[in-house]
């Protein structure tokens, strides 16, 4: 859609990020106003995770967005070069974008396309959320929305299962789509792969996804549970607000036992521990995002355990 070269701002005297329309782009209208949306989206949000914009305008025939300029990579370059992160890693990276779609939804506005590649690591270790470009105002019409009949917004791999089916999202579909990149980042690929994006939206909605214990042997099941609370089907049964997967991930960064986990078993397990079980947090088909609670040997001559309480 667009290209992004440096600059520099002579007039402040510092570097600053252009991005230019595509010129095949630049004569829809529906582009330009996409372009338009998304300076005046992130302009009007002020944090220190998201990429700040600072103008946009035309000259000639050309529509640019002048922005912040991080020097980093993106996530996606980061994932490219090295594979995968650790959890502890990945949890960091999540709760600097949480907190930046924490602000964004209290701002009424959800961002609708949260993946590796709109995620910027700038050199000091900062994470800046970008690309506003689809966001949407939570409070505005449909038809301000560029929302058409039979489209879908987003990025095949990372949207959630309302937006796969063309519902309307929320911020828990930008929780979601964070629970997928929170996947890859340890996996070292995404949950849901397909010849195409149909076939990878019927994933989304359908399929639960392969455990991460099963790619990664020694991942801790808080972060586990964390992950598969995310993915779950319904958003009803995600986390319901940014702010409170935040405090989650901040519980297993120190240790300390994990919300997500306590719900689904019943009880707390500390965060940053050893690995998942063989039955550990998955994201069940039809959406329960439960996790099974692990099955533990029956010492001699001890009463037979109790059944197994049903997930919430």
């Amino acid at each position: 859609m667009a290209d992004v070269f440096l600059a520099r701002d002579l007039l402040l005297d510092r570097p600053v990020a252009i991005k230019v329309l595509f010129p095949e782009f630049a004569i829809d209208p529906n582009f330009v106003e996409r372009f338009r949306r998304e300076a005046q989206s992130a302009a009007n949000l002020n944090h220190p995770n998201i990429v700040g914009v600072y103008d946009w305008g035309k000259y000639a025939n050309t529509y640019f967005m002048a922005m912040e300029y991080v020097q980093g990579r993106t996530l996606a370059d980061i994932l490219k070069a090295n594979g995968h992160v650790n959890s502890q890693q990945a949890a960091e990276i999540a709760s600097e974008v949480s907190a930046a779609l924490g602000f964004a939804h209290r701002n009424g506005v959800v961002h609708r396309d949260i993946k590796p590649a709109n995620i910027l690591i700038g050199a000091n270790g900062q994470v800046k959320v970008a690309d506003f470009g689809i966001a949407r105002a939570m409070n505005a019409p449909t038809e301000a929305n560029l929302t058409q009949v039979g489209s879908v917004m987003g990025t095949a791999s990372y949207f959630s299962p309302e937006q796969a089916q063309g519902a309307q999202p929320d911020p828990r579909s930008d929780l979601y789509s964070l629970g997928i990149v929170l996947y890859e980042m340890v996996a070292g690929r995404t949950p849901f792969t397909g010849e195409n994006p149909v076939s990878i939206a019927y994933k989304q909605v359908h399929d639960a996804p392969q455990p991460l214990n099963q790619i990664v042997a020694d991942v801790p099941k808080s972060f586990e549970a964390i992950v598969a609370k995310l993915l779950a089907k319904k958003p009803e049964l995600r986390y319901p607000t940014a702010e409170a997967l935040r405090d989650d991930l901040r519980r297993f960064r120190h240790g300390e036992p994990v919300q997500a986990l306590a719900s689904a078993m019943g009880g707390a397990v500390a965060g940053g521990g050893g690995p998942a079980a063989a039955t550990g947090a998955v994201a069940r088909p039809g959406g329960t995002g439960a996790v099974a609670p692990p099955q533990h040997a029956k010492p001699p001559g001890a009463p037979p355990p109790p059944p197994p309480r049903p997930p919430p």
